[in-house]
């Protein structure tokens, strides 16, 4: 194995495109279509890939999907080279789950809720983090 590359399902995803760019800074690689209403969106910052599909559209091609909730019970756990940085970037922009702070394993971290629900854990090891 290689990498591993969240497929979301979200209900709009251009709404999720706006929030990752504007909130957490990162890029579309990606959208199917390329413009108007997307389907599907892949996007990316730094080495960190996500995938945001439409429930419509995932749930033609998983059905199993059909009627489940969005949001998930998962963190999705994203190591960072600044956690300093990214807090001060999304702290009054989205909402905080865990405040930042110093785990008993050695790394600096909060956690969020993105614009569908998805929990993200953001880390940095402490003698990184300064």
């Amino acid at each position: 194995m290689r990498s591993v590359t969240p497929n979301l399902m979200v209900e709009h995803v251009n709404d999720t495109v706006t929030f990752y760019k504007g909130v957490l800074g990162f890029t579309l690689l990606a959208s199917v279509p390329e413009e108007g209403e997307f389907n599907w969106a892949m996007m990316k910052r730094d080495a960190v890939e996500m995938m945001f599909q439409s429930r419509a559209s995932l749930t033609g091609e998983v059905p199993i999907f059909q009627g489940k909730e969005i949001g998930g019970s998962l963190t999705l756990y994203i190591d960072v080279e600044d956690i300093k940085g990214l807090y001060a970037q999304a702290q009054n922009r989205v909402t905080i789950l865990h405040e930042m702070t110093t785990t008993f394993y050695g790394t600096r971290e909060f956690t969020i809720r993105d614009c569908n629900g998805y929990i993200l854990t953001f880390a940095q090891a402490e003698t990184e983090a300064g």
